[in-house]
């Protein structure tokens, strides 16, 4: 998709942060940068005694005009050559960029906004957009600056293939390494030929880590030969999967996962593990979903 890159401004660092990134991914890609203000208005920080939507009732279009501001600025000196829109759409956050994303190449957003819940790992806007969005999502969120290769998550499954894709053209035009990581145990469902409880199965372990190296292999199949000039460190790791992969994203600039993996309940929209990473990586997150690259 040609489509620009649209990132969520609300004024807050983590926002800012977010900005930087997506007019760096709009500068590679070629496309334009769309900064988008929502405004709705339970959320919104409104002056005492301003009016919701009046110029000239308590500064609010100022307020917004000035965060915006801002952010062009940062993205302009992040990327001079992208072409810059600014946008206030009136609606929530969550809703307004889910909407945004239908003619997005990439949604980008800070991991935390301006709230009134502080405290919490993962800002909703985040968490709402990564499971709902129509293009892929880079939530912006650990060390500041960070780098290293871009790690994959890799679980086999078919809908994650866009995933993979994403994960290959991310890595080639950063110029980084691809570590492609499968994390496996004895408890995987591949590890049993009928159902039974685990305690009571036995299983040959040589078999099941074969049967992950070719979980692995066949992950990339096809892409190592379409991205030539990717470095890829496949890496298959026994332990588990949630912890090896926060614990990798230690030294990653960039962690991808699909949105769903292999288990859990068909009408969940985001995985245990992509959770997981959203709210406990140490580098930005990119979710994709199935179909999507």
């Amino acid at each position: 998709m040609n489509g620009p890159v649209v990132v969520g401004v609300d004024g807050s660092p983590s926002s800012l942060a977010a900005v930087e990134v997506a007019a760096r991914e709009a500068g590679l890609r070629g496309v334009g940068l769309r900064l988008v203000h929502a405004f709705g208005w339970p959320a919104a920080h409104i002056p005492p005694g301003g009016r919701l939507w009046e110029p000239s009732g308590g500064g609010v279009r100022e307020l917004i005009d000035g965060t915006l501001a801002k952010a062009e600025r940062r993205a302009h000196e992040t990327a001079p050559d992208v072409v810059i829109m600014r946008e206030i759409v009136v609606g929530e956050p969550v809703m307004v960029l889910e909407i945004e994303s239908r003619a997005a190449s990439l949604a980008v957003v800070g991991s935390r906004g301006l709230s009134r819940f502080g405290a919490l790992l993962l800002g909703s806007t985040a968490g709402h957009l990564a499971a709902h969005a129509a293009c892929p999502v880079i939530v912006v969120r650990g060390r500041p600056d960070p780098g290293g290769p871009v790690l994959l998550a890799v679980d086999g499954s078919p809908a994650a293939r866009g995933a993979v894709e994403f994960a290959f053209a991310q890595a080639a035009a950063h110029g980084r390494n691809l570590v492609a990581l499968h994390a496996w145990s004895t408890r995987s469902e591949r590890a049993y030929d009928q159902p039974a409880d685990p305690p009571f199965v036995t299983y040959d372990e040589g078999r099941l880590r074969d049967e992950e190296e070719r979980v692995l292999a066949e992950a990339l199949g096809g892409l190592r030969e379409r991205y030539p000039d990717v470095d890829v460190d496949r890496r298959l790791v026994r332990g588990r999967i949630r912890h090896t992969l926060i614990e990798a994203s230690a030294d990653a600039g960039l962690v991808v996962a699909g949105a769903r993996g292999r288990g859990g309940f068909a009408g969940l929209l985001l995985g245990s593990v992509s959770q997981a990473l959203l709210h406990h990586a140490h580098c930005p997150v990119a979710v994709v979903r199935s179909g999507q690259e």
